[in-house]
């Protein structure tokens, strides 16, 4: 009797005490979000963010609610939308346009005339509005063995990596995963990204690295920042799995991984790419910038 009275007690105990951690998280929770809508950029990242997620949102309404929320760029966007950023003080952290193909990329000698003389203008364009970065892609496989895909890349980009670096603009290739979003894409690991850069050696062509998409082939995201730091130039976010909100919903801790990026001295942008599934579209973006703004 006396050991049930015992464990009964216990159990009251512990009831009162969840209750009292209960009504402490209540709290703390509330305060968090009185804190985080006032939230003001604390200044270390460099925001930016992923039109494309976005399109639902009519372009200059975007700029102002991008703009308030603290972000300094929408990217992945054409010369026709530079001026309209600018109009709300924003910039292009990477530029893209019409000649830019995920699928039909450089690892294709087929392709490399015809992707020239666009790549060419949007260099000129990125120099003359402001804009860092030009987006380009490996393309898919096709059977193309890693070494032939690092010839045929490095062949394609040679002279328009020259003309980058007379323009002081960066090429940067995206790394994509082929497993779930981008079946066959050659540069889908980073150790291959890294080898075309060191093939290619040049301080104006570097790599994109997507958290999303490297999560998904590799893992190992923390470590993989911290060794390839030299070889990145730029960020991407997205929720694991999914590719949506970068809250607790899904696997990344993405303060750690942007914690460790800082570390690394890295001064380019961080945007913002997973694809938002709140019905208030621009409170999604909010979240994901506070998460990542440390």
């Amino acid at each position: 009797m006396q050991r049930r009275d015992s464990l009964k007690q216990a159990l009251v105990g512990a009831g009162l005490l969840s209750l009292t951690n209960g009504i402490s998280l209540m709290a703390a929770n509330t305060e968090n979000k009185t804190t985080s809508n006032n939230h003001t950029p604390a200044g270390k990242v460099n925001h930016s963010v992923c039109r494309w997620c976005y399109q639902n949102i009519e372009l200059e309404a975007f700029c102002e609610g991008a703009k308030e929320i603290g972000i300094k760029s929408i990217e992945l966007t054409s010369p026709a939308e530079w001026p309209i950023l600018q109009k709300y003080g924003l910039t292009c952290a990477v530029g893209t346009g019409q000649v830019a193909n995920i699928g039909d990329g450089f690892n294709d000698t087929g392709f490399h005339e015809k992707m020239y003389q666009p790549y060419i203008e949007l260099i000129d364009q990125a120099a003359e509005n402001g804009v860092p970065n030009v987006i380009v892609f490996s393309g898919n496989r096709r059977g193309k063995s890693d070494e032939l895909g690092w010839e045929n890349c490095a062949k394609g980009l040679d002279k328009l990596v020259k003309h980058a670096e007379k323009k002081k603009i960066t090429l940067i290739m995206e790394l994509l995963n082929s497993k779930v979003n981008h079946k066959d894409y050659h540069c889908d690991r980073t150790e291959w990204g890294v080898k075309l850069v060191d093939k290619i050696g040049s301080p104006n062509f570097k790599l994109l690295y997507d958290i999303y998409h490297m999560q998904i082939m590799e893992g190992d995201i923390i470590t993989t920042i911290q060794k390839y730091k030299d070889y990145i130039a730029h960020y991407h976010t997205g929720g694991v799995p999914g590719r949506n909100e970068i809250n607790q919903s899904q696997e990344l801790n993405y303060p750690a991984i942007v914690q460790a990026i800082l570390k690394t001295g890295f001064k380019g942008y961080v945007a913002q790419e997973f694809i938002p599934t709140y019905a208030d579209k621009l409170a999604a973006l909010k979240e994901g910038v506070q998460i990542c703004d440390i």
